[in-house]
């Protein structure tokens, strides 16, 4: 962070003169943690390639975090910090910027190492959800529109494939095919929300696990990185979990012998988030609890594919065929997870 934009930025929160770090985790937003006097916060800067309207981020934000005040005060909510002021999001030119209090004492996890981490970010995931169910969702902006449609992603899967390399196309054909054999699931996610199956909560759609706090005796204390924070269904969440917590490598894994769902992480997944949300969901809900992790396992292979046959424009690709091997990756999970749930 240049010293005129670290100035600006101790001008907007009154902050005496600070000493800057950068943290490195996280794909996204650019973050530092700043500490000013006997006070430390995080500093993040928010992708506005991704989030063309960062204003919609912290109004949700400041929505939630004024019916959480009212409605559940001990919740610990990481709401971002307001200006002198009063604002809380400060804009430099095209770039914008928010601050955080930091919580000392916690850490986060890149990797879901034993079933107790992930029973403990789902019951965290779960009870953010359950904590405002009684918020007006209609009251938020949509910060990514269409972020888990999965009837969208397939129609972009199928613009992406008529105007691909037609090269680029026959190199993965076989996956293409197991794509497109897949039509069911995108028409039985269709007609749940068609049919409104699916009730429209507040919802994080993003838990991995990087997004929940951890304190010393490994517990669980809140969710963080709320930006895509919006209307949405208990499947995002959910079957994001499943899809990131189950498999012991990650969506970069070249051998496919590696890649297995983990029966005991699924169970933990499932009582965590239903501990806090089993008298949350519906009847028809709780039936589509492995559903959400087909559909999400899935949506990501469709992305991953879609970026490939694009030439990789929007994942960043180490190489050439980096997105192939991560729809050949996902594919094999879902696969192995249909395996799973039917022994």
């Amino acid at each position: 962070m240049q010293a005129e934009i670290q100035q600006d930025i101790a001008n907007f929160y009154g902050w005496d003169a600070m000493s800057i770090e950068p943290i490195a985790t996280g794909l996204i937003n650019h973050t530092w943690k700043v500490s000013t006097g006997n006070k430390a916060y995080i500093v993040q800067q928010i992708n506005n390639h991704v989030f063309r309207q960062p204003e919609y981020i912290d109004a949700n934000l400041q929505k939630i975090n004024r019916y959480l005040k009212q409605h559940a005060p001990g919740y610990l909510f990481t709401a971002p910090l307001t200006g002198v002021d009063g604002h809380s999001l400060y804009n430099i030119g095209n770039d914008f910027y928010r601050a955080f209090d930091y919580i000392p004492a916690t850490h986060t996890l890149n990797v879901v190492h034993t079933p107790e981490q992930a029973f403990e970010a789902a019951n965290q995931f779960g009870q953010f959800t359950a904590v405002l169910s009684g918020f007006d969702t209609r009251q938020l902006h949509p910060t990514i529109p269409d972020f888990h449609n999965l009837v969208v992603r397939y129609q972009q899967f199928q613009e992406a494939l008529k105007h691909a390399d037609a090269q680029r196309r026959a190199k993965c054909m076989a996956e293409i095919k197991e794509i497109q054999n897949e039509v069911n699931t995108v028409k039985h996610y269709g007609q749940l929300v068609q049919l409104q199956q699916l009730k429209t909560r507040v919802t994080h759609h993003d838990t991995k696990i990087s997004n929940v706090l951890f304190n010393k005796q490994e517990k669980a204390i809140c969710v963080i990185d709320l930006d895509t924070v919006m209307p949405g269904y208990f499947l995002s969440d959910v079957g994001d979990m499943i899809r990131a917590y189950t498999c012991p490598v990650s969506e970069d894994e070249k051998d496919p012998n590696k890649i297995q769902v983990r029966k005991e992480f699924l169970q933990a997944i499932k009582e965590g988030y239903f501990n806090c949300m089993k008298d949350e969901l519906t009847n028809i809900e709780k039936t589509q609890f492995y559903f959400a992790g087909e559909a999400m396992i899935y949506m990501q292979a469709l992305r991953f594919m879609t970026d490939y046959l694009m030439n990789n424009r929007y994942y960043k690709a180490s190489y050439e065929s980096h997105n192939l091997v991560r729809t050949r990756n996902q594919l094999r999970l879902l696969r192995e997870f249909r395996q799973t749930i039917a022994s």
